[in-house]
Parts: C-alpha cells; structure tokens; sequence
C-alpha cells in the first residue's frame, strides 16, 4: 500500500478515529497492529506469513534472552541473529546465488531466482535484530523495561515494534532501546500537529512533485536507451536523478516520521541536508541516519571499530561499508557501491591521520562540489544494478559529445530538481538575513506545497527504497 494513495489515507483515517476513540483507549496497541498487518498484506498477502514469523520468532528469543540463564543468554542471541540473517538471506540473496553460481536451465539456478523480495524485509529483520542485541545487552534500559514479564505484552510490543507501518516498508530503521519505551496510552490532546503536518505535506511534496516527475525524465537512464542521449543529457539525468532519490526516500522518511507522530511516537531525523556535506564522513552522518548509525552501533563498533590500531579501522570500515551495500539489494553493484564508499571514507581518515590541513570557506565549498559529485556519481550502481551498463553510460558520456542536446529534457530536469538546492541552499544559509525571512514565512511556503501537490503532482510511482 503506497503513501501516495487513497486507501492508505483512508486506512491512517480510519486507524486515527478508533485510536484516539476513548471507548478503545485501552486497545491502541492492537488497533496499530491490525492497522499495520493490514497495510502489509494489501499488496503482499501471501507473504504476510513471512512477517508474523520473524516476529514471533524474535518475541520468543528476545524473551528467552531476559529471563534465562547467564550461560544461555548469548547462545540464544547469536541463534536469534543467525536466523534473521538467514531469513533475509534467502529471501534477498538467492536470486543473486543463483545467477552467479548456476546456470539459469539448472533446477536449483531456476528456483533460486524465482523466489520473491518482501517489500520491507532489510528493515523488519534489523529492528528484530536489533530488539536481541539490545535484549542481551539490556542496553540503556532496565531490562523489564525492554521485556515485561508477561509473554503475551511482550508479543503486543514487540509485534507493534516490527509491524508498526509509518516504518514498516521503507524505515527509518528503528531500534528497540529508542521505540519500546514509547509504548503507552496516547491522547489527542497531546499532539503537536505543527510537527505533523509540515513533516507530511514536506514530505508528500518531495515525494510527489519532485521525485514522482523527476523519475519520468530519469528514466531515459535506463539500459539501453542512455547510450542515444547526448553527454550533456547523460550529466544532467544523473543529476536529476541524485536529486529524485533524495527527494524520494527523504519524502518517504518525513512522511512516516509525521503519521507516526501522529499517533504518538517519535521517530529520529533519517535525512539532515547530506548534500551539504564537505566530506563522505558527514555524508553518512546525514544520509539514511537510521542505517547509517545502525550498522555503526551493531556492525563497525563490534568488530572494533578505531580502536585496533590504523590498518584494523580501514577494514572495519571496508566491511561495514561493503555489507551496508550489499543490504541494499541481492546484486554485486550494491557491493560496489559499498567498496567505494568505504574506500572514500577510508582514504578521508587516512589524509585527516596524516596530514593537519586547515581549510577555508572556499576549499570546504569546493570539497562539498566534490562529494557530491562522487555520491551522484556512485548512484548511478542503484539505477543500473548491472555493472557492465555502468560502465557503458560512463563511456557514453565520453562518446556522445556531438549528439544533438535534449533542451526540454534538460530544462524539466533542472526545475524539478531546483526545490532541492533550495532545500539545501536554505539550510546551507539559515544564519543569513535572506534565509531567517524565508523561515519565517514558511506557512506561505507549506500553502505553496499543498497546492503543487494538488495540481502538478507526477505520475504514482512506488517509492525507490521499495526494492530494498
């Protein structure tokens, strides 16, 4: 069930109305989860199956963490993992198996690639991850704070945890230290709809003005219609496509950060302006917050982080970068994708290590051109999974210089993307006397998104992160 559609609107109204109803004040958490389920299983029925199975399968370990034996705590963790690993695994990564490993007339090749990818898996398998880790840590929390006692309250949380669908398909990913604390009676009184509103109409507008007209310009980048594009449309597509999956996933991230409030819980920030950043390390303090923190809290600080020593830091980074790519969909240009940005962050540790260099405003603003450059440059692996296609739109970049510009193509383009660089530009500028006037008129601006969304929204389109 998408966002951008009618009857997820009427499901969020209808879950609203019984939510805040005080004859069911006691049952909001069931209220949430049967609203969940169902948002899950309107498109994915038979895999709804898949969804309950994970989380009972991390209610049960998680519980069994808490209360069993010291001995038996981290043998039942690790199992706990293993088996959301596998599950993830199989569903996401057999495809890839099975094409690079058996030939597609093979039995085994064959079903491998039939197997289907849950819409929302990456994500519900790491909140389960991380409620067992957190559960064998008791981190930052008593640990009947994190598991009650009762077995059966236990299952309601932890199936609202997973289940709960502002988060459930596309993040942020959230971790069970930050959420489960919030399980509690909510009242209407106490909603901010200031948050909630401009998180939502922001939202809808990145997502549906923006990314939603982008794509059907974007398009063009495509195997094998970009290698007819001039150099310069090539350029300008891969740029208007930067623009579209920010504006995509960090729409869809505002979107769920504002329903979920409206229901009471809070969300952390998934996107902070990260194309301001100077370097790739602010990058991934600003780009896709909830992985990005998250495979640093359970991935890089466990295998040691910075603290063994140089060579160990530019592996630990290595890895997680490479995994952190390889979460992002069953094909070996998420791989890539990963390398490049573990090597970047890699040799940005390296030249801070050696060298003490002082910058001034117009080196940092050159430094920030240049990482966005390189990131727009790398997304062109999620637009093209095969890496062979990659190569051969770099190379009609080279090639395609005589070829006649597409001016309309161009100039839409760069107007769609234009509300991005002022998103950015504004923040980039938010001390300046230009950009205080400019926040303060911002209801003038919130009325303008509402009307765009009504009258030059693009054609639906399912959200980019849907894949992953």
């Amino acid at each position: 069930m998408l966002f951008n559609s009618y009857t997820f609107l009427g499901l969020v109204l209808l879950t609203f109305i019984f939510y805040y109803a005080p004859l069911f004040s006691k049952h909001q958490v069931k209220i949430l989860i049967i609203a969940s389920l169902v948002f899950y299983a309107y498109d994915q029925l038979n895999l709804l199956l898949l969804l309950i199975s994970s989380a009972v399968i991390n209610i049960l370990i998680s519980y069994y963490v808490i209360f069993s034996r010291e001995s038996r705590k981290k043998i039942l963790a690790a199992t706990g993992v293993v088996l959301n690993l596998s599950i993830l695994a199989f569903f996401k990564y057999s495809p890839l198996i099975g094409s690079s490993f058996f030939a597609k007339s093979d039995s085994i090749g064959h079903f491998l690639l039939t197997i289907p990818l849950p819409i929302g898996i990456s994500f519900f398998t790491f909140e389960g991850i991380s409620l067992l880790i957190d559960s064998f840590k008791e981190k930052k929390l008593r640990s009947n704070e994190l598991v009650p006692q009762s077995l059966a309250k236990h299952a309601q949380r932890t199936l609202l945890f997973i289940s709960f669908f502002p988060h459930l398909v596309a993040g942020p990913i959230l971790k069970a230290h930050d959420f489960l604390p919030q399980i509690e009676e909510k009242k209407i009184a106490e909603i901010d709809w200031v948050f909630c509103f401009k998180k939502i109409v922001l939202g809808y507008f990145l997502k549906m003005v923006v990314a939603d007209n982008l794509k059907d310009f974007t398009f063009w980048i495509a195997y094998p219609y970009f290698q007819s594009r001039s150099s310069i449309d090539l350029i300008v597509m891969l740029f208007g496509y930067s623009c579209q999956i920010f504006a995509d996933f960090a729409g869809y991230s505002l979107i769920a950060i504002g329903f979920a409030k409206l229901f009471g819980y809070s969300f952390n920030e998934n996107f902070n302006f990260p194309y301001i950043s100077t370097s790739f390390k602010e990058f991934w303090k600003r780009w896709h917050i909830s992985l990005s923190s998250f495979l640093m809290e359970y991935l890089y600080i466990p295998l040691g982080g910075n603290r063994k020593g140089a060579t160990r830091t530019y592996i630990n980074l290595m890895i997680t970068m490479i995994l952190g790519g390889l979460w992002h969909g069953g094909a070996w240009s998420y791989a890539i994708w990963g390398g490049f940005h573990g090597s970047a962050l890699s040799i940005e540790r390296f030249i801070s290590d050696k060298f003490k260099i002082k910058y001034n405003s117009f080196i940092n603003f050159m430094k920030g051109a240049g990482v966005f450059c390189l990131v727009t440059l790398a997304w062109l692996l999620f637009k093209l999974p095969e890496f062979s296609h990659v190569i051969k739109y770099f190379q009609s970049i080279s090639n395609n210089f005589m070829q006649k510009d597409d001016a309309h193509l161009i100039a839409y383009i760069l107007l769609y993307s234009s509300p991005v660089v002022l998103y950015h530009a504004v923040y980039a500028m938010r001390d300046t006397v230009l950009a205080i006037r400019i926040q303060k008129a911002d209801f003038a601006l919130y009325g303008i998104m509402l009307f765009l969304i009504t009258v030059n929204s693009g054609s639906s389109g399912s959200f980019i992160y849907f894949q992953f």
